[in-house]
């Protein structure tokens, strides 16, 4: 009975990180998911597309890693406005925008990974 309850414990607590990690739809802003939309439209990268949520001074960002080598990620505020690209370039080191979204931001949730095979 204990090792049944256990069992039952650790599927509970799997399935609550699970969620936490990736974002519902109704938690994107229309500007995102518009992003998003255009990914899915374009060919499947290698490394595969993803989006990212971090708090940073204070407000949610959306990170986009680059897709290739030598190029920016971007940072984009909820309302879509691009920040800055926080590293990659020739340097890895971004355009110098935002120097200190690797300290600063906080709570990472992945809100979208393209998983077409």
């Amino acid at each position: 009975m204990k090792k049944l309850l256990l069992i039952a414990v650790i599927a509970v607590i799997s399935s609550c990180s699970s969620k936490k990690m990736t974002m519902t739809g109704d938690d994107i802003p229309d500007c995102i998911q518009k992003m998003i939309t255009r990914f899915q439209e374009e060919d499947k990268q290698n490394p595969p597309r993803r989006v990212y949520r971090y708090t940073y001074n204070g407000n949610f960002v959306y990170y986009v890693p680059p897709i290739c080598c030598d190029q920016f990620s971007d940072l984009y505020s909820s309302k879509c406005e691009l920040l800055g690209h926080p590293d990659g370039g020739y340097t890895g080191k971004g355009d110098g925008k935002v120097p200190d979204f690797q300290d600063k931001r906080s709570e990472e949730k992945l809100v979208w990974k393209d998983e077409r095979k």
